[in-house]
């Protein structure tokens, strides 16, 4: 049977770019009409191109012939660019924004693709972006910036995925691959030292114990100091930004018999530092309550406010709460997977994991020296899911199926050491998820360069929340089901390019509020969304023009049901967060491309718009928050021989977002639109001739662009939340033996 870990590797009559594949081990040929196997392995060999072979379709298949709008990275190219999480990758790939606000933590990472994503956290909230590690899928986004020092590849899926990937996945998905466990022997090192404190080592190890059982492992520690200072707060045991993570993990694969491969992993991570960056204006709401000293009716404890009473530079802060000085967070997790091989035609596959997760995070929203509103939190989450693959043949068709399992159970805590207008604050919210899914995909080869596949998934979830504001628990729940497709088509001309179109159907189940304090005027108030649904039509061409270039280009619509956007305000309650829910329609065009100027110099480009618009509700005009209209990226590599034998390899990485909005108003008197930023780092690598090691010099946000994460009017004060990123220049060692 045809499989690459325990995924299909799907059987073309001839295909020249598997062929190439085939011979070349790892650069595609242009194909050509008629050509024969030895024209092809010819053109395979003249190529520059890394043809990344990828599981985005849960089989393995050459990136050009998925019919899919996916950018991929591989380790190599990861470590290259200096990309150390998935906050990093959101700068290269079009119509990705990734944010790191999260209840003031620092080590988040939430993406959004195409203007689908979740800024929050909480536990009855849900990522439009689903997040998988090896195929375990990572439920909570507080501590999801993954480190990558032993990644075997990314894949950035953009559009809906509910076939293959099911729930929560109505944006896109995005795909961590590590390296498995191997026959060489391996061991890479690598230290970094920095600027604004930069500490940072990883070691991965890979070794062959015996015929049958690899071991591989990787651990690292990771230091940078903060941007600012708790001005009010010298005991503060972290300034503000600053953090340090430890991170390992440990994966064994054993080889039971030819059949059989089995592959045991456990990771964990442990995080602390500083509340992330940001700043209140008050001045600016000249109505709201911190102004005026008021709110419905009552004087504020300390009287009016003013931006006076806020720390003057925005990366510091003037808070006089020390709870809400240190975040952390932890996490860790086991997975078990079997590949068996039942026979030429036929393969399975099962996957079990559990992960566990807690953090410490929260603001003090008035970000002053007094004791108004500040909800220093607490939170857990405990995750198991199993997913069972029959893959294989039956004649000329391929297929991927499989059933899923996913529970999850958390808690968010707010209390005793919480306050809200100067007085107490209660937030106390469990929820318990079940989700069950059934899934097919088939594949069928119409002729040698035309490609017809398509798939279903039946997905059920269930949910049960309680939430305490201060009223007294409150019970619900509710369930909903929903069936998605995917109809895909994808055709290799002559030239080598594969043009594509698809149909795909996206899903994710309904959500509970996250902030009920509607509860004080109304018992009845916490109740479930509907499901969102999202359908996608999508044409695309990708592939070699030649030897020097690739290229993929893709066009998109996509329609979203029952989209629920959260709006944030203050009510007499408390910091309330309602879903307006809203149909929304996204379209658009992205662009990606790598073209080999000469041997030593490349060029790698990505270039992303998108219109988004959202139906009219209740006579006002949505927009879609954290959604820029234009990303772009152009990265130039040059690298050349010294006489001496050694090289050196130069990179500059330009990146840009476009101006966005921090909530789903467009209105300029909210004040919540987020400025474009423009991005710039570069690399200097030297590798001496026949040398196992290189050292480089690095620069990230080299021109020190200060910009802003996310803005939120409560219609009392604004919350500038600002990015975490700052310049830093370094040196970095890396050696392999």
């Amino acid at each position: 049977m045809n499989t690459v870990n325990g995924s299909v590797l799907r059987k073309r009559k001839f295909n020249p770019i598997t062929t190439a594949l085939a011979l070349a081990l790892v650069t595609p040929g242009l194909y050509v009409a008629n050509a024969t196997a030895e024209e092809v392995e010819e053109k395979a060999k003249k190529s520059k191109m890394e043809a990344i072979t990828v599981t985005a379709t849960k089989r393995s298949q050459v990136i050009y012939e998925v019919p899919i709008a996916m950018s991929a990275f591989s380790g190599d190219a990861l470590d290259t660019q200096g990309i150390t999480g998935i906050s990093d990758v959101g700068k290269f790939v079009p119509n990705l924004n990734i944010t790191g606000f999260s209840a003031g933590h620092t080590s988040s990472a939430n993406p959004f693709i195409r203007g689908i994503g979740l800024q929050d956290h909480l536990i009855t909230t849900d990522p439009g972006v689903s997040v998988y590690v090896d195929g375990v899928y990572l439920g909570r986004q507080v501590g999801q910036n993954w480190n990558l020092q032993n990644i075997d590849r990314i894949e950035v899926l953009r559009g809906p995925q509910g076939t293959l990937y099911g729930r929560n996945s109505i944006g896109g998905a995005i795909n961590i691959i590590t390296k498995q466990p191997g026959t060489k022997p391996v061991t890479k090192v690598s230290a970094e030292v920095g600027t604004r404190g930069r500490l940072k080592g990883d070691v991965f190890v890979n070794r062959e114990l015996s015929e049958k059982v690899a071991v591989n492992f990787s651990a690292g520690f990771n230091r940078r100091d903060g941007l600012g200072e708790f001005i009010n707060l010298p005991e503060a045991k972290y300034d503000v930004g600053e953090s340090r993570e430890m991170h390992g993990r440990f994966s064994l694969k054993y080889d039971v018999n030819d059949d059989l491969k089995i592959v045991v992993t456990a990771d964990a991570n442990d995080g602390e530092g500083g509340l992330r960056p940001y700043t209140t204006k008050i001045n600016e709401v000249p109505n709201g309550a911190y102004y005026t000293g008021e709110r419905f009716g009552s004087p504020l404890p300390s009287g009016p406010l003013r931006n006076s009473d806020v720390a003057a530079d925005p990366f510091d802060n003037a808070t006089g709460t020390i709870e809400v000085t240190e975040v952390t967070n932890s996490a860790s997790g086991v997975s078990f997977t079997a590949d068996y091989n039942i026979s030429d035609t036929l393969g399975s596959k099962f996957i079990i994991s559990n992960r566990t997760s807690e953090y410490k995070a929260g603001l003090d929203d008035d970000a002053t020296i007094y004791a108004l509103d500040h909800y220093p939190e607490h939170g857990d989450a405990d995750q198991t899911s199993v997913e069972l693959q029959l893959n294989g043949y039956v004649g000329e068709v391929d297929f991927v199926s499989g059933v899923y399992w996913f529970t999850e159970e958390g808690s968010n805590r707010q209390g005793e050491d919480s306050s809200f207008n100067g007085g107490g604050n209660t937030l106390e919210l469990d929820q318990k998820t079940t989700s069950k899914a059934v899934f097919v995909n088939l594949g069928y080869d119409a002729t040698d360069d035309l490609r017809i596949s398509g798939g279903l998934r039946y997905t059920q979830d269930e949910k049960e929340a309680t939430a305490n504001v201060g009223t007294g628990p409150t019970f619900a729940e509710d369930d909903w089901s929903e069936v998605s497709y995917d109809l895909s088509a994808n055709y290799t001309m002559d030239n080598g390019l594969n043009i594509y179109s698809s149909i795909q159907s996206g899903y994710q189940g309904g959500q509970f509020p996250a902030r009920p304090y509607c509860l004080f005027g109304d018992p009845t108030c916490f109740v479930a969304s509907d499901n969102i649904t999202a359908v996608n039509y999508e044409i695309g061409l990708k592939g070699e023009v030649n030897s020097d270039f690739n290229m993929s280009i893709a066009l998109f619509n996509t329609n979203y049901d029952d989209l629920p956007y959260q709006v944030n305000t203050t009510s007499e309650a408390g910091f309330d967060t309602a879903n307006l829910v809203v149909s929304q329609t996204s379209r658009g065009i992205e662009w990606e491309s790598t073209w080999y100027v000469t041997d030593a110099l490349s060029l790698h480009t990505s270039a992303g718009y998108i219109d988004v618009d959202v139906d009219e509700k209740d006579k006002v005009k949505p927009v879609a928050p954290l959604t820029p209209k234009f990303t772009a990226s152009v990265s130039p590599s040059y690298a050349f021989d010294l006489e001496d034998g050694s090289t050196i390899t130069t990179r500059i990485d330009y990146s840009f977002r476009d101006e966005m909005y921090g909530e789903p108003s467009s209105d300029e008197g909210r004040m919540t639109m987020v400025e474009s930023r423009s991005l710039v780092n570069f690399d200097v690598s030297y590798a001496p001739a026949g040398a196992d090691w290189k050292v480089s010099l690095y620069g990230r946000n080299v021109f020190d662009k200060r910009y802003d994460d996310a803005r939120l009017n409560t219609g009392d004060y604004l919350l500038v939340i600002k990015s975490n990123d700052a310049s830093e220049f370094g040196v970095r060692y890396t050696a392999s033996y």
